[in-house]
């Protein structure tokens, strides 16, 4: 009888000791950007697999980081833009990638792997890219107001401006202004930027990186400094809403899946983006969301309408004058960091 109730202790010992590994393979924790992923790819890739996906979104880099780094663990996916990719990466709060894990992985265009912020991927899979540019409701404003990021600073914007809540692409304004680059590590050329962008600030109505279509849509803002995702969005709702290629040059950035270290349903985060590195999956999310694909196969797929629209897809002339976000050094990236909360809190 002993025998026989020991055995019993020993396999109920064994069913919670493997519990927790059944469970880990059914869910996967999304630590996304806000309106970043339509709801019914989440939905679809549920009753696929039967992983359940718990979302949680934010507006910054920054806020992403800041969270990670705290909490430590809780996320088993996030998608920082390639700067902080980088960051993350130096400071040891990634996961090394196994691309043999994601099948799929071979329909990224080599454009967008092997960057310097990542070598060989070895911590992130490209989800998205876009650019941050010149959103104008051209309703609100004389023709020719705004052809260029100088224009942000004419008299008829003020209060009427919108910025995104992020240090480097609102650096990046007063750095672009000046003829430097949005990747500057130069101390000198970022003091007399922040100094630049000082004058800028009465301008500004509003800070946002959640939804700043909103604010376009309704008039609060007549201009904005915004996400190309947004844009098209709203161009689609409200056509004298138009966006601009400055030919100064503007911010290109790369947002990726990575798996910090602290997460506990890998395997489950593996399978996801294996799923939406589908062609037809990345090509409904990139038609739905307005932003563009590193995924050759999901660009073939997309509606005619959508590969020549400039917003999503820009000319390679167009993205000639564009610059991709890059990680900066720690000292660097304090002095940005600086900055901004001079310019927010003045």
């Amino acid at each position: 009888m002993k025998r026989i109730l020991y055995g019993m202790l020993a396999l109920a010992a064994l069913l919670v000791m493997m519990t927790p590994v059944v469970a880990a393979e059914k869910v996967v924790n999304l630590y996304i950007w806000s309106e970043y992923i339509p709801d019914e790819i989440l939905a679809n890739f549920t009753r696929e697999t039967g992983i359940r996906v718990n979302i949680s979104t934010y507006d910054s880099n920054e806020a992403m980081y800041a969270k990670v780094k705290l909490v430590g663990k809780g996320y088993d996916l996030v998608v920082p833009s390639s700067d902080y990719v980088g960051l993350m990466r130096r400071e040891g709060m990634l996961q090394q990638i196994d691309t043999k894990k994601i099948p799929n992985f071979s329909m990224i265009s080599p454009r967008f792997t092997n960057q310097s912020f990542d070598p060989n991927n070895g911590y992130s899979v490209p989800y998205m890219w876009g650019s941050t540019s010149l959103a104008v409701n051209t309703s609100l404003l004389p023709a020719g107001t705004v052809e260029k990021t100088a224009d942000l600073w004419k008299p008829e914007l003020k209060g009427k401006l919108l910025l995104p809540n992020d240090l480097r692409e609102v650096l990046g304004v007063g750095l672009k202004v000046l003829g430097y680059s949005i990747n500057e590590t130069n101390p000198e050329h970022l003091r007399l930027a922040f100094e630049k962008l000082q004058s800028l600030m009465p301008q500004v109505r509003v800070f946002d990186s959640d939804s700043p279509k909103q604010a376009l849509l309704s008039g609060e803002v007549a201009a904005g400094l915004v996400y190309n995702g947004e844009a098209y969005v709203a161009n689609g709702e409200n056509p004298a809403i138009t966006y601009i290629y400055p030919p100064e040059g503007f911010s290109l950035w790369l947002d990726s899946f990575c798996i910090p270290k602290g997460a506990e349903h890998v395997e489950a985060a593996y399978a996801f983006i294996d799923y939406v590195l589908r062609p037809k999956i990345s090509a409904a999310i990139s038609e739905s969301m307005g932003y563009s694909s590193p995924n050759i196969q999901a660009v073939a797929l997309l509606s005619e309408a959508m590969k020549k629209n400039i917003i999503v897809n820009p000319t390679e002339e167009m993205v000639a004058k564009g610059e991709f976000l890059d990680s900066l050094d720690e000292k660097t990236l304090k002095i940005y960091e600086e900055y901004w909360v001079k310019l927010k809190t003045k």
